[in-house]
């Protein structure tokens, strides 16, 4: 399992890299350009995430029709393009330009699904942990590199690199990543797309993805201007305050992600973790020191960081094998709905209204986002039976569909087996072995 997701791992851990070196820095960078507003800034900082959201369902879409690969090297190509553009950049709208542009290679719901159709079922929650991992990881390793190689080699430089970064995510695709199984299934009317879009359990998932991501481009709106206007920090102290959030966020990560996915509390820890953004965003709202700030930024990134490892992981728990990619770009489109929204009402915001009072109004949304998750069960644990497939069963499994207790079934025609992922306090295995004969 390692050897098939550590590639695609890889591959967006790269890209998150690429953006999260920029993400520290770039509302200040972008206030020195010319044209510059404070709405305009948040723009900048969030407008990757408004063409990341228009494409994230098409991008989806085409990959669980045209193929993973083809999808992911076209997103790729135009990421490095629309870095090459932030780079050259010495204006604000140019700046605007380059990262409508990187937001347009919506490529994550799409290396998402190439990971569960590579990886069993069973397997699959720890894939998508150690995919988690590495993009909070990367988050992390950014959040230190990007203040520290900006102030000394220039910003400019760090987009650069995120271009270069793509080029080399294309490589390892072809080189290390191996083509996904063909997969047969037969749904009928359960593929429809309007069943995927009323499905209580995934609107909350996107509802908290949005959420999540907004109050995470909220905040890296706020830290660096706070810090360098507020408390007369330089752009090259900053990692004074990210290196140990980080820190202690990466420590959170492991033990989150073992409480839900080995004993089943998912909810308990998007609960747990919604609870530090509230209580984080009341001590940076009412701090009158850096270092009481510099708590509350440790204690926003601890919640954040637990998140991380299980939210791809529990969307596609609701996820049949012919739909992951579309319900991953809806996933992902929320959230980067809410990664744009938090530049652009961030920057409105923290011009026209005190920051007391925004994080009032964050700390009541928690509230209602906490009563939200209580609402949503844990998802329930299925069994999965992998048959060696005969002709005569093919015909036989259609048979599958009048059985309620069987969630989904599927032919993978490169290794000639039948899954079936049913619910195993209703049915068992040879009750659906008989239907089979």
């Amino acid at each position: 399992m390692i050897k098939s997701i550590l590639p695609l791992s890889s591959i967006i851990a790269l890209r998150f890299l690429g953006l999260f070196l920029v993400l520290p820095v770039i509302s200040v960078y972008a206030a020195n350009l010319e044209s510059s507003t404070t709405f305009l800034v948040g723009i900048v900082v969030g407008g990757y995430a408004l063409t990341q959201m228009i494409f994230q369902v098409p991008f989806g879409m085409f990959s669980d029709r045209m193929g993973r690969k083809k999808t992911i090297v076209f997103g790729l190509v135009l990421f490095a393009i629309g870095s090459a553009v932030c780079a050259v950049s010495t204006d604000i709208y140019t700046l605007v330009i380059g990262r409508f542009l990187q937001g347009s290679g919506a490529i994550a719901a799409v290396v998402t699904a190439m990971i569960s159709d590579i990886v069993k079922e069973e397997q699959r929650p720890k894939a998508m942990a150690t995919m988690g991992m590495t993009i909070a990881l990367s988050f992390a390793l950014s959040m230190i590199a990007g203040p520290t190689l900006g102030a000394y080699i220039g910003i400019e430089f760090l987009f650069w690199m995120t271009g270069i970064f793509a080029l080399i995510s294309i490589v390892i695709l072809f080189k290390a990543v191996p083509n996904p199984p063909k997969i047969t299934h037969t749904y009928e009317t359960k593929s429809k797309f309007s069943i995927i879009l009323s499905d209580s359990n995934l609107i909350k998932m996107n509802i908290t993805n949005f959420l999540q991501k907004g109050l995470m481009t909220f905040a890296f709106m706020i830290i660096p201007m706070v810090l360098l206007n507020n408390f007369d920090w330089e752009l090259k102290e900053l990692y004074k305050v990210y290196a140990p959030a980080m820190i202690f966020g990466v420590l959170a990560m492991a033990p989150a992600a073992i409480i839900a996915e080995k004993h089943g509390k998912f909810k308990e820890i998007l609960m747990v973790g919604i609870l530090l953004f509230a209580v984080s965003y009341l001590i940076i709202g009412t701090s009158s020191s850096d270092t009481f700030f510099a708590v509350g930024v440790v204690v926003f990134f601890i919640g954040f960081n637990m998140h991380e490892p299980i939210m791809q992981s529990l969307a596609t728990k609701y996820a049949k094998v012919h739909q992951r990619g579309v319900v991953l770009g809806i996933f992902n489109s929320f959230g980067y709905l809410g990664t744009f929204l938090g530049g652009i009402l961030g920057g409105l915001f923290f011009q026209n209204v005190t920051l007391q009072t925004i994080v009032i109004v964050i700390a009541v949304v928690c509230f209602l986002w906490i009563v939200l998750i209580y609402t949503m069960p844990n998802p329930m644990k299925k069994k999965l039976l992998y048959i060696p497939l005969v002709d005569q069963q093919r015909q036989k499994a259609q048979d599958l569909h009048n059985i309620d207790a069987v969630d989904e079934w599927y032919i993978n025609e490169n290794e000639n087996l039948l899954i079936v992922k049913y619910d195993a306090t209703v049915t068992n295995e040879s009750e659906i072995q008989d239907i089979l004969k």
